[in-house]
């Protein structure tokens, strides 16, 4: 079984926050000018581009190493269905050769992404739930 650069609770952190971000949808109500009691809350489920989740999940992947950006890519890629764990060097190199610096934009480009990553932590026999989980 290969081995990860990257720490599961690492994924596990992104996974959570990932599905935070795709619960997200498009402004539905753009000139909204009652107070958040008022709507129940619900612009808090629109993506107005200025999203803190965007920013805590990109600010997470670019402090990552290189390695673990790449593994990030090619973990993504094995949920997918891109590959088997059996050609997880393969994910892994083109992961590396695709790099661009952004790794973020790139994974939260993905619909969904949070399930490929789970489903490439399920390949290497570690598992997601759904309680809170903190980077290490």
């Amino acid at each position: 079984m290969p081995e990860l650069a990257i720490s599961a609770e690492k994924v596990r952190f992104l996974i959570e926050k990932t599905r935070e971000f795709d619960v997200k949808e498009g402004a539905t109500d753009p000139d909204s000018g009652s107070n958040a009691a008022d709507d129940k809350m619900v612009d808090v489920l629109e993506d107005n581009g200025d999203d803190p989740v965007v920013h805590e999940i990109t600010g997470f992947i670019t402090a990552m190493t290189e390695d673990e950006q790449i593994d990030l890519v090619a973990l993504m890629r094995l949920g997918r269905g891109d590959g088997t764990i059996e050609e997880w060097d393969e994910l892994r190199r083109e992961a590396a050769d695709g790099r661009n610096n952004r790794t973020a934009a790139y994974l939260l480009g993905e619909p969904l992404v949070s399930d490929y990553l789970a489903e490439g932590l399920d390949a290497f026999g570690l598992t997601w739930t759904d309680e809170r989980t903190t980077p290490v």
